[in-house]
Formats: structure tokens, sequence, C-alpha cells
């Protein structure tokens, strides 16, 4: 029997014998690989937090104690030690289990979580909840080094540092966020990490200065009345004293023993304590611990090579992006792009090498990503900021204020619009249109394929105001190159037909182009229209259509409120149009994971639903 097999509800893990902790590690290490290389999913992150994991289990109590897991994605060693394990054979798929804590799957997920930097502020948010209600149990955040760069994560270590009351931070340090990190906050952590003799120098330095012959009592007299003192000028970890979090640090974040010790010894503080430990990500998978970037995020694969079983065989939306950008690069030396620690996903790492002092990887920072690059129109140069849609939201604020109040010419190219897929609800791209759109000035785009992608990102590069393009997670779809120049503000008509009316957003030209071709073979003639553009609307086309067609019917793959099928109606209904209108969009809720095929079918966003649909409001 596996000591794995042991392991079936929340708390066995403390049932293990201390000399087989090893054997149980490096069990969970193979049932990880070999499950993620079945279904895809996050695993070098997780194969480098299996002992930290462990540890906190051991410590813990499952579920009165709350550990919260930033981002969430090294969470699979959790998901094991609190009886999910039959869960991952369906890791990420529709009906399956999430691979990001979930409330709904188990209580001793506190939270959902799927975004980096919040850990520390929920931690901050649970245990004042904790105190103000009289309860007892400890509450312990986990957070990564990448992380640790947001900035949200410095206001929740400022207010931690108030609360006068105990929360464990646990800083998992393994220089990765996805890509290496970058920044001040690496930097330091850096110092920390190779000051590996720190910790017996901080307890005995006062008697090895005064050995020093002739001077060093002197020393230590000067330094004791120094502004500073020998603690903050030797001790790296000072930045968290300072802000009232006693630093433990940096210890091994694969010995058990050591971490288990550090953690009861932090639970018996009266105030928050910073646990800071050194894992290697990708530990114990050769392919991952040589490449730990591939292995963030993988498809499924082959264990005994780390190749992927089935590779991509045309290129995606973030491979036109890419090559795009390049040739706008060489042309426009104006042009810049911008990362928030996204440079392999977002496409941006040939242009990193080819115009290295033209590229900028700010860290775990969309927030500054985009008023970094409001600065730095204002200064003349024109910055692309590209980003995931889901990360994209927390920029709002600076979207509205530095860059549209500004009308300034930044590009924010919005990655993995749309429905994403096994990555759940906290990634699902479909509210981008709702927030850029409502921006006043911001031009938005998406592309209907790759060729009008790659003519929007010219038109945006050149264009002399904010601007946003959205394109999908999927391959390219190319389709029929047209000659119709991009004009701002203006729709592209594909069809002259009679009666009805389609406008299609994006990706759901390809979509309706297929639905079309059928409905035309059982006689229907409708005319069609590539919206292009979601702000500003081309009005006077929805006018005309709707004075020549009995019914306008609009398709994007966003929710329904704040998005273009939305406005097109309050336009039709403030100007009296009497025309019938169907809006297909995305419910407004949110979508699990799962295969994004399978998604689409669970909510009748699938092709035929979607024929059903238009067919029951033809006459």
């Amino acid at each position: 029997m596996s000591l794995l097999d042991l392991i079936n509800e929340p708390n066995d893990i403390k049932n293990i014998p201390e000399d087989q902790l090893k054997d149980l590690a490096r069990e969970i290490r193979r049932f990880l690989v070999r499950k993620v290389s079945n279904t895809g999913g996050h695993l070098a992150s997780n194969l480098g937090a299996v002992e930290l994991t462990m540890a906190l289990h051991l410590f813990l109590t499952f579920p009165e104690d709350k550990l919260i897991f930033d981002v969430g994605h090294q969470s699979y060693t959790h998901k094991l030690l609190t009886g999910r394990k039959g869960g991952f054979d369906r890791l990420r798929q529709f009906g399956g289990m999430s691979g990001f804590p979930n409330r709904k799957e188990s209580p001793c997920d506190p939270v959902n979580s799927g975004h980096a930097s919040t850990s520390i502020s929920i931690a901050d948010g649970i245990v004042k909840a904790r105190d103000l209600k009289g309860e007892d149990y400890k509450v312990v955040a986990v957070i990564g080094d990448g992380a640790l760069s947001g900035g949200m994560a410095f206001e929740a270590l400022n207010n931690a540092g108030r609360l006068k009351s105990n929360l464990i931070i646990v800083l998992n340090d393994n220089k990765m966020s996805i890509s290496e990190n970058v920044g001040g906050m690496a930097a330091y952590l850096g110092k920390i990490r190779t000051s590996s003799k720190y910790t017996g120098l901080k307890m005995n330095i006062e008697e090895k200065l005064k050995n020093l012959p002739y001077m060093g009592e002197g020393i230590v007299k000067r330094i004791k009345t120094s502004k500073a003192s020998i603690k903050s000028l030797f001790v790296p970890g000072m930045l968290f004293e300072n802000m009232g979090i006693t630093y433990i640090g940096p210890i091994d974040g694969h010995n058990i023993p050591l971490m288990l010790n550090a953690f009861e010894a932090a639970g018996q503080s009266k105030t928050p304590v910073l646990v800071h430990v050194i894992t290697k990500k990708g530990k114990g998978y050769a392919p991952a611990e040589h490449d730990p970037a591939s292995f963030h995020g993988v498809e499924p694969f082959d264990t005994s090579t780390g190749e992927k079983k089935a590779e991509k065989s045309t290129k995606s939306y973030t491979d036109i992006f890419s090559d795009t950008m390049l040739g706008i690069g060489e042309s426009n030396a104006n042009v810049v792009a911008i990362t928030a620690a996204m440079a392999d996903g977002t496409g941006l790492k040939a242009w990193s090498k080819r115009f290295p002092d033209r590229f900028f990887d700010v860290g775990i920072a969309e927030e500054h990503a985009v008023t970094f690059a409001a600065g730095m129109a204002a200064g003349g140069l024109h910055p692309v900021v590209a980003v995931y849609s889901t990360f994209l939201q927390r920029s709002f604020d600076q979207l509205i204020h530095d860059v549209a109040l500004n009308f300034l010419p930044v590009t924010v190219c919005v990655d993995r619009a749309g429905i994403v897929g096994c990555d759940g609800e906290t990634h699902q791209g479909i509210f981008d249109l709702s927030y850029l759109s409502s921006i006043p000035g911001f031009a938005v785009m998406a592309p209907k394929n790759a060729y009008e992608f790659e003519d929007m990102l010219v038109f945006s590069c050149s264009y002399n105001g904010p601007s946003a393009i959205r394109y999908p997670r999927a391959k390219a779809y190319y389709g029929c190159k047209t000659d119709n120049p991009i004009v701002l503000g203006k729709a592209e008509v594909l069809h002259e037909g009679k009666k009805a009316a389609i406008i299609a957003v994006g990706k759901m030209v390809k979509v309706l182009d297929g639905v079309l071709k059928e409905l035309t073979d059982e006689g229907y003639d409708l005319t069609f229209v590539n919206a292009r553009f979601i702000n500003p609307i081309d009005f006077e086309l929805i006018d005309r259509l709707c004075d020549t067609h009995e019914i306008i019917i609009t398709a994007e793959e966003n929710v329904k409120r704040g998005g273009f099928g939305e406005a097109v109606a309050l336009h039709m209904l403030e100007n009296r149009k009497n025309n019938r209108f169907l809006n297909i969009s995305l419910p407004d809720s949110f979508l699990t994971h799962g295969n994004p095929r399978d998604i689409r079918d669970s909510i009748g966003f699938d092709p035929e639903s979607i024929k059903k649909k238009i067919k029951a409001i033809l006459p």
C-alpha cells in the first residue's frame, strides 16, 4: 500500500510517521506528474511547493484553521491532503475539479483565488473577523516572491503590521512567478537568499565585533548609538520588521521539520510573522526543473520526455501579435512594449530580444503597467501593453484616470479574451468589452481573423489616442483577407441580404459565418456585418440596417450587461427603432472551468444553439 492510500480525509497526514514524510513527498510528486500529464495544468509551481504544503498541513488543523493561497495554482498538494485525490482524474475539466482553490469543492478552501497579490489582504480580513468574533484558529497566507511585487501585497503588509494579532505569512520564494522575477523586491529577496550565514550572524554579531583587535569595542559603541542599529545593518528582513512584522528566515522550503519548527514558533507570536522559505520550482521532475517557465502551465505531455502530446499545428493569435509587433518595431522607433511578468504568455519574448531597450517587464503589477504606459505616452512614445483580459480588470481605474482622461496614445492588447477554458471563473475573459467600451474616448476593437488583427495593430500603433484590441486564446483563423481599411468607428459589411442583419464581434464572425452558410442552404439570405469597433460603434450603419431590415441580431463572446448588443439595443430604443432584436451573448454569470466547447454547450452558446435562436426570430 502506498502512503497516499492512507490519505483520504483532511488531517490524515498527521498519521504518517515522520521518517516516512520524504517518501510521501516523492509519491505526491509522481502522482502530480502522472495526473497533470493527462489533463494539463500548473505543474512546476506545485512540484516546488510539496514539502511546504505538507509542513503547513502538519501544523494546521482543517477546516478549522485557514490556509489562503495567493493565485492558487500551487494548491494541488493541498487538494490531495484534504481528500480530493479522486478529483485529479478530471482536473480542470468540465464538471471536474478546479485547478485553483474553490469554496464549492471543500470547506478547506476559505476563498476562491486565481489572481496574484491577494492572499495577505484576505488573511488580514479573516484575522480581524476572527478576533472580533472572539474565535481562536490559525490563519496562514502563502504568497510567492513574484506576487509580493504587486502593490496590493504591500498595502496588505502595511495593514498586517497594525493588526496586533497572530497572522502567519509564508513567503514561498522560488525566484520566479511565471517568468523570472524583476524589480526591486526581486533584488531585495536575492540579497536575503545569498546571506546564508546571516541568521547566525545576527545572533552573535556583537560578540564577533568586540573580539576585533583595537577597534572592536568602538565599532560596537558607534553602531549602538547610530540611527540604524546592528539589526538594521545586518538583518535583510528588516523591511518586514520595520512594518511591524516579525521575520523568520530564509529557511529551506524542502526541509519539513525545519519549516514545522518555524511555523510552531510563529504560531506563538501575538503579532504577524513572515516565514521566508526558499523552494525550487519544478523540483523532482527534471524537465520542469530545467525549464520551469514552460512547465508553469502545461498541456498534456509525455512524462518520459516532457514533450507535449499534441503540438499546435498553426499559429495562435498571440503568435500573430508577436510577429506583427516585430514589424511595427522595425518601422516605428517610438513604439515600446510593456508586460506585467508575462513576456512569454503575451508573445513579447521575441520583442524583448530584438528591442531590449524598448521592452519593459514591470513584474506582477498591471495597475502600474498601465500608468507607466501613460507616462511614457505623455513623454512622446507609443506604448503597447500586452496583458490577459482577466488581469487587465485590476487596471480599470488606471485606464480611465491616467490613459483615457489624458487621451494618450496607449495601445492595450487584450489577450485571452472570451471563454478561456480550463482555468475557470477567475480567468475567463468575458468582461473586457463591457468595462473597456464604457470608457469615453477609448477605441475598442476586435478582429474577425488574423489578417484583420495585423491591420488593427498597425492602425492602433499609429492612432493618436487610447485604444484596445481584444483577441482570443485560440489558433488564428485566417478566412478571407479583405481590402477594407481600418477606419475609426466603422464596421465592415461582409454580405448584403434582406429581412435580418447579423452584426458579429471579433471571433463570432467565424462562428456566425458557419451558421449563415447553413441558413443560406436552407433558403435564408441575411445581411452579415463584422462590427470591428465596439467603441465607437458604427451607429450610422446601425441606423441604415434598421431602416432596411426587420430584424437586428448582435453576437459577441462577452457578458450581456454592458456589452456591444446592449449598446446597440439602447441606441435603437432611444432612436425609436421598432425592429425586432436578438442579443446573442454570454450570461451575466461566472463561467466554470472546462474545455471551451463543453462550456459553450452547457450555456447554449454553441453554433447549433445559436442557429436555433436565430431561426426562432426569423420570419
